[in-house]
């Protein structure tokens, strides 16, 4: 599949007039919970040529695609990458941290990652993954629940732990955040992995206590310890002269 991945990027290119930068995995198959017929979520970075940052008119920032083999494309402009590296985006860092990597300039990854660890911010990370929790949450409280709404407010659920107790961004993949969950969670969330893994993503599971339970008990822990956290350096000088030596390249 990588190749028929790298293939599509590579007509992207042609078909935009852009170059694009890095390439990665989102979404479940970058976590580690993928169902057998998951989607492949492509997330990319590309730069346009000069004219395009000097031209007066506002201009669209994203790329996206859908093709028949179940490839979810979607790919940011630079300068809008840029901004929102600025403001510590949780769904930004997770690109720039995905085990499942599809293509990457070296150079500027290495300092994409470096600006990445300035511009974390402990506390807007935490209230991105506070909100997508509780957003699964009415599901996950139902008789039945489709596993991937389970594991998606687990995910996000740990991360927001992840942060309170070792203030750095959480793993991309799950099963490095699984250990700071209590055992008899870290049993029930693997049973239920090996489920996953052999079901459709329709499949409906019956309600898991254990797993609502240990849900709402770390949503209010996250709640309650948000207070206090950092926000990040601003750094917004070196993005700006990093902006700048990527577009006169």
């Amino acid at each position: 599949m990588k190749e028929a991945i790298l293939n599509k990027l590579k007509e992207i290119e042609l078909q935009k007039g852009v170059e694009i930068l890095y390439a990665v995995e989102s979404g479940s198959r970058a976590w580690g919970f993928a169902s057998p017929d998951s989607d492949y979520d492509i997330r990319f970075i590309y730069k346009h040529d000069l004219d395009y940052y000097l031209s007066l008119w506002e201009q669209t920032d994203v790329i996206e695609f859908m093709t028949e083999d179940d490839l979810d494309g979607s790919g940011w402009d630079l300068r809008k990458t840029i901004k929102l590296l600025a403001k510590s985006n949780a769904p930004l860092l997770e690109w720039i941290y995905s085990p499942v990597v599809y293509y990457e300039n070296e150079a500027f990854m290495k300092q994409m990652r470096t600006l990445a660890k300035d511009c974390f911010s402990p506390v807007a990370c935490l209230h991105h993954y506070l909100g997508t929790t509780k957003n699964f949450m009415d599901v996950c409280e139902q008789e039945e629940v489709k596993l991937k709404s389970y594991f998606y407010a687990l995910r996000t659920a740990l991360a927001g732990k992840w942060i309170i107790e070792r203030n750095t961004f959480p793993p991309v993949d799950f099963m490095e955040l699984l250990p700071i969950a209590p055992l008899n969670i870290q049993e029930k969330i693997n049973e239920l992995l090996n489920i996953k893994a052999n079901q459709e993503e329709s499949y409906l599971h019956p309600k898991e206590t254990l797993i609502t339970t240990f849900l709402q008990e770390t949503v209010q822990f996250n709640k309650e310890n948000a207070v206090g956290l950092g926000s990040g350096k601003k750094v917004k000088g070196e993005l700006e002269e990093f902006f700048r030596s990527l577009i006169l390249i």
